[in-house]
């Protein structure tokens, strides 16, 4: 082969694997929509490597409301093989840089168990949509105010294949019944969180034992609560929450999510 054909096939072959590459990348899409009278921001994440039909994932943001963590959460699923939305459950533009603004929207927001609902289920539809999801195949993770969402949701009935609670409230004014839940439950949580004392999570596995719900909680020693977010200790250092991330917890937290996605979408 000349030495000009050679430079022609190895520019050939260059362009060939950089439009693979580009192709087979995590993509976004940041996506308005309505409930009610009200417009909401969520953001899709989804890979291109997996070509199939794949399991969707929802992402309920912290009390913060949906900010770049939440939406860095579903980048993280979509590398592992699934198309994740993260939801929006405050509002468009609803996201706090103050704990009494953030209550103040949590507030809003859980004022009606109906009213939380028909926010995720809105999310949950646009995710079932989305032409890289196998409708049914379905799971939702929470982080904080998300963990208490996904619990409720699962304790209303949701047909959900699974939910995960990482440092999210556990008590509820709901409370699960018997043949009610659908989803199989993993909880996340931190064994010196403040905010979800140990009354709390023994209420949760009371009650899901006397509902006979598939669960799963994990009680990490010593860690406090958002231990999955690295931003966890500027928040501590400028409100003195009692909050802190866990590097270990956070990790060991999301090995044994991906272990039970595995688990519960290929039954």
């Amino acid at each position: 082969m000349s030495t000009l054909k050679t430079a022609l096939a190895a520019a050939t072959l260059s362009l060939t694997v950089a439009s693979t590459q580009v192709l087979a990348e995590t993509q976004t899409r940041t996506i308005e929509y309505q409930v009610g009278d009200e417009t909401f921001t969520g953001y899709m994440a989804w890979d291109d490597e997996f070509g199939q039909k794949r399991p969707g994932v929802l992402v309920v943001h912290e009390w913060w409301g949906h900010n770049e963590f939440a939406r860095n959460q579903a980048e993280r699923l979509a590398s592992a093989g699934y198309t994740a939305f993260a939801l929006d459950m405050y509002g468009s533009g609803k996201q706090a840089d103050h704990p009494d603004t953030a209550q103040k929207f949590m507030q809003e927001a859980t004022r009606d168990m109906s009213q939380v609902k028909a926010r995720f289920m809105k999310a949950m539809d646009i995710l079932k949509n989305h032409e890289s999801v196998d409708a049914s195949r379905i799971a939702a993770q929470g982080y904080c105010f998300g963990g208490a969402v996904v619990l409720n949701m699962a304790r209303m009935g949701v047909d959900l294949d699974g939910v995960v609670s990482f440092h999210g409230a556990l008590g509820s004014p709901l409370t699960a019944e018997p043949e009610s839940v659908k989803a199989r439950i993993q909880v996340y949580t931190g064994g010196a969180d403040k905010l979800v004392p140990s009354d709390q999570v023994a209420g949760l596995v009371k009650e899901m034992q006397d509902a006979e719900v598939d669960l799963t909680l994990v009680s990490f020693p010593g860690v406090l609560h958002s231990f999955t977010n690295p931003g966890a200790d500027k928040i501590a250092e400028e409100f003195g929450m009692p909050v802190g991330y866990d590097e270990e917890a956070a990790s060991r937290s999301w090995d044994g999510t991906m272990r039970f996605y595995k688990a519960i979408f290929t039954q």
